[in-house]
């Protein structure tokens, strides 16, 4: 019988701390390399299906739900932009956004083809 009781207990620990660990994560902060889209995407269609257009604040994440507004922070400087998630990329593994050049030149230079930043979900 005791045997049993610890073992409900341990199964309901370990219940509440997945739970509080995914609860958790959509609020993240989460820091990676942005880059962004060269003017040749201009018109193409992007993963949702819209039209892209590079000087709309939008941009790529592999995971993101589409339509997910997604504050973004530039590390070096402290500018941010709010981006909208459009469509699907980077497919390189130290980057985790393709921003459109709007939004990129908002918060870093264009010279530079990557800026570390910080981005989370924004209502």
């Amino acid at each position: 019988m005791m045997k049993r009781f610890i073992l409900v207990i341990i199964m309901m620990i370990s219940t509440f701390g997945i739970f509080s660990f995914t609860s958790n994560t959509t609020d993240a902060k989460r820091t990676s390399y942005a880059s962004y889209y060269h003017d040749k995407f201009n018109g193409r269609k992007t993963a949702s299906g819209e039209v892209f257009d590079n000087s709309k604040f939008t941009a790529a994440n592999r995971t993101l739900p589409f339509g997910t507004n997604i504050k973004v922070t530039n590390l070096d400087n402290g500018k941010s932009v709010i981006v909208r998630v459009n469509d699907r990329g980077p497919y390189h593994s130290s980057r985790a956004l393709d921003m459109s050049k709007a939004a990129f030149d908002e918060i870093g230079n264009t010279n530079h083809g990557t800026i570390p930043v910080e981005y989370e979900i924004v209502d």
